[in-house]
């Protein structure tokens, strides 16, 4: 048979593990497993490290069973890769192998005072904010006992998901390989992307959509509100090759939130549904800051807002308002790559979970004036870790030059609409934008005599 490359593939809400075949990039079996999330204060969100990890491990031991049944030898396994939710950050015990206190998730935003007093991104090539790993680490150390204690006594391993998967998959305290790659440290604000090197004086700091650009072998820094990234290396005499990143905190999350919180839809397929039974938000905009704005604004005291509401407006409208939003925050991301780059991007490829979701394609597509290109094959995240996995130096049962590359089959969806409608509709929910950003988060109370206060 054929070799297989396999990928785990831990995000946000789920852990997956995908096994394909490293000649066709054939998805030949998987298996998914989600992940709970807690949400101790508000704007706080963590996991449970254990957790993510027993997930990883069910999802590998389901996924051989699989193959099993399907008569294939999990030994033609030859490589996993791994891909991850970034910016979570992990402390853990090397000696005892037990997390320190639970990961802290990119969407956290507990860190805010500490962003405050940082404000030199230059090296990073990040803006300072509650999204990045370092400021995370700040409060663990400031604030948990257990972390402090370990790091005075070297005992404190800090990491990424890939660094605790990793360490944990080979050997754990036994001897488990404590590293991670130059994609995940770029965004650590710990990591210099210009000498590809963990960096001394930065070192002494102490479920979303995101759009990415390849620039090539030189950082383009940003002057509309992006990132600069470090979008992959492949091999240790490889030159790193840049990226210019747009990260929406709130996109798939957004369906979440109407489901668990709102009861609005009762799965995460009944959107489509009742958006398509619409056809329109009726003028209701949605700015889903949940956890602030990321890209292009930065503010994190930005909070969530829906606006339009009239006596007609339904959940139908709101579920469209929902996928509209979604499309919205990706088209301000597009804009603003276009500014930095000079060269208009022509076409849109997407790929993830939400890709399944038809009239969101077409929405995108009408709100971006371009073409949206889906692959059949939705997997393509885990296929790169696969790919990258299977060409490296020692297993090289993949190649990873152009002509070798197995052709992946595609569904375009072209606009629709007008630009003047999609101008018209993008410029409304601008405003509403800025109704999020301006938010005056504070409210007034009563005391315990009945005199009114101002909390915030």
């Amino acid at each position: 048979m054929d070799p297989l490359v396999a990928a785990i593939d831990q995000g946000t809400s789920s852990t997956r593990f995908l096994v394909f075949n490293a000649k066709t990039a054939k998805l030949i079996s998987h298996h998914q497993v989600e992940i709970n999330q807690s949400f101790p204060k508000e704007g706080w969100v963590e996991e449970d490290p254990k957790e993510i990890m027993q997930s990883v491990y069910e999802c590998m031991e389901r996924t051989c069973e699989k193959l099993c049944q399907l008569n294939i030898d999990v030994s033609n396994i030859k490589a996993v890769g791994v891909t991850n939710q970034r910016e979570t950050t992990l402390v853990w015990d090397k000696e005892t192998g037990e997390p320190l206190y639970n990961a802290i998730v990119w969407l956290d935003l507990r860190t805010q005072s500490t962003v405050e007093r940082l404000i030199n991104k230059h090296k990073t090539g990040l803006p300072i904010s509650t999204y990045f790993s370092a400021v995370k680490l700040r409060w663990l150390l400031d604030n948990v006992d257990e972390v402090r204690q370990a790091v005075l006594s070297e005992r404190a391993m800090f990491g990424t998901v890939d660094s605790w998967i990793i360490w944990c998959l080979t050997g754990g305290r036994k001897g488990g390989v404590h590293c991670t790659d130059v994609s995940n440290a770029s965004r650590t604000m710990l990591f210099n992307i210009h000498t590809m090197d963990w960096d001394p004086e930065l070192c002494r700091y102490g479920t979303g959509c995101f759009l990415l650009r390849n620039t090539g072998t030189k950082p383009v820094m940003s002057d509309h509100g992006l990132l600069t990234t470090v979008a992959y290396k492949l091999g240790k005499d490889e030159p790193a090759c840049y990226a210019l990143e747009g990260s929406v905190a709130i996109a798939g999350a957004v369906v979440r939130w109407l489901k668990d919180n709102m009861g609005i839809v009762q799965s995460s397929s009944e959107i489509e549904i009742l958006a398509a039974a619409a056809g329109t938000s009726y003028g209701c905009y949605f700015v889903p800051a949940f956890s602030g704005l990321y890209a292009p604004y930065w503010e994190p005291s930005a909070r969530g807002i829906i606006c339009g509401l009239t006596q007609f407006t339904n959940r139908n409208h709101l579920a469209f308002a929902a996928l509209e939003a979604v499309c919205f925050q990706t088209r301000e991301i597009l804009d603003a790559m276009n500014l930095d780059s000079g060269v208009p991007l022509t076409q849109l490829q997407v790929d993830g979970g939400m890709t399944s979701n038809r009239l969101l394609m077409q929405l995108q597509a009408d709100i971006l004036c371009i073409p949206v290109v889906r692959p059949s094959m939705s997997e393509t995240t885990a296929l790169g870790a696969a790919m990258a996995a299977g060409a490296a130096e020692g297993v090289e049962v993949w190649s990873l030059s152009p002509g070798h590359l197995p052709h992946v089959t595609s569904e375009k969806y072209e606009p629709q609409i007008n630009c003047d409608e999609s101008e018209f509709r993008f410029a409304r929910w601008k405003k509403a934008v800025q109704k999020a950003m301006n938010w005056e988060t504070s409210e007034p109370c009563c005391n315990s005599n009945g005199t009114s206060m101002l909390i915030s």
